[in-house]
């Protein structure tokens, strides 16, 4: 049970520390979400908003983390 509970640490560490990163930092994070490639569509009765080029950029930057997660660790 060591190992998992030592992965469970260093992940709530990770954790703890981007959360701390986007509540000091917030505002310098403003362009995400606004890249080109996400679309937004707004009307009278509707929005539509899908966030593809950032949901790209968020999944290479966790395969990065994980593989060099898995790299060190």
């Amino acid at each position: 049970m060591q190992p998992i509970g030592k992965t469970i640490v260093i992940l709530g560490v990770i954790l703890v520390v981007v959360g701390l990163v986007v509540w000091l930092a917030g505002d310098k994070f403003s362009w995400f979400g606004h890249l080109p490639g996400d679309i937004r569509i707004e009307k009278k009765n509707m929005r539509f908003y899908a966030p593809i080029t950032s949901m790209i950029l968020l999944s290479i930057l966790f395969s990065v983390v994980l593989w060099l997660f898995r790299k060190f660790f």
